[in-house]
């Protein structure tokens, strides 16, 4: 039997109202105007225009869409020629697939924090990578990365990560060499992985000594410069997660992989499996709303997030 497809605006429009009014004054403007535009996409209430078959005189009304960056309907396009320039871009050598991700006690801080924390994670991410391997111990060249940022996990749950497309290998220090990375091997996990958790911590500091960042609620206390610390305490003993791996299928299956998220919300892929008589939603492996930007990592540019 086949799956009853259930979207975003379903949903929107059969609770969005009485959510609102549950919420009522902790929605911005901007929320309220994503919800009313993704409730009326492709409906009657955008307008529309008819197309009438001179043969039969069947006709069709195609509904306009709402045209908004967070419309799931509305990003496909948009989602193919993101994938093609990144197709466009790869180079024939090997690639290989590494995420950073942030412990769940910065996550968190994010949550509170987005803009700020997630432009942390990505500069400290990409001059990870670049650091390490214009290292001579390890690759010694100057890379390129691709990097796409997820904020939501599998089960709905807010869990910011970098997914990091980055060529097996880079130019030497005088541009006119290609230097190959070991075969099958490109940096160490471990060493990415203290390097990264130093300069995303170094930059955290630096934001909150800054007065960039806001903590509310059960976080309220880390306003208290000493808590801060103590917060933070534990973060610089314990591992953090970097993955690095070649990707199995290839750089194209990952940027395809990457495609179907940058352009969509959390859950714009629920379907309805029918289970004993009653519907349960499932969500896609990475409902993430991903973001990519260039950043500019000590001179050198870096395309991600």
């Amino acid at each position: 039997m086949p799956r009853e497809r259930l979207e975003v605006a379903d949903i929107f429009r059969a609770l969005g109202a009485a959510w609102r009014d549950t919420n009522a004054g902790h929605l911005s403007l901007g929320q309220l105007r994503v919800m009313s535009a993704i409730e009326r996409c492709r409906t009657a209430a955008l307008g529309g225009h008819v197309a009438r078959c001179q043969d039969c005189a069947h006709i069709q009304i195609a509904y306009n869409s709402c045209r908004n960056r967070h419309c799931p309907k509305c990003q496909g396009a948009a989602a193919k020629d993101w994938l093609a320039a990144g197709q466009a871009e790869l180079l024939p050598v090997p690639y290989y697939h590494v995420d950073f991700t942030l412990p769940a006690q910065i996550a968190d801080i994010a949550y509170q924090n987005k803009a700020e924390i997630y432009g942390v994670l990505f500069k400290a991410a990409a001059e990870t990578l670049i650091t390490i391997a214009a290292d001579p111990k390890h690759l010694g060249a100057k890379i390129g990365v691709t990097a796409v940022l997820h904020t939501w996990g599998s089960a709905m749950t807010h869990h910011p990560h970098v997914h990091c497309i980055v060529p097996g290998g880079g130019l030497s220090p005088d541009g006119d060499t290609w230097i190959a990375c070991r075969p099958g091997f490109f940096l160490p996990v471990r060493v990415l992985s203290r390097l990264f958790r130093r300069l995303f911590l170094e930059r955290l500091v630096v934001a909150y000594e800054t007065g960039r960042l806001r903590f509310f609620g059960e976080h309220a206390g880390l306003a208290d410069g000493s808590a801060f610390a103590a917060y933070l305490l534990p973060l610089r003993k314990v591992e953090w997660v970097v993955y690095a791996k070649r990707p199995f299928a290839g750089p194209e299956a990952v940027l395809a992989y990457l495609s179907r998220y940058t352009h969509t919300l959390p859950g714009s892929g629920l379907h309805r499996k029918p289970r004993e008589g009653r519907g349960d939603l499932q969500q896609p492996a990475h409902p993430a709303r991903p973001q990519r930007r260039r950043i500019q990592v000590e001179g050198l540019s870096g395309q991600g997030p």
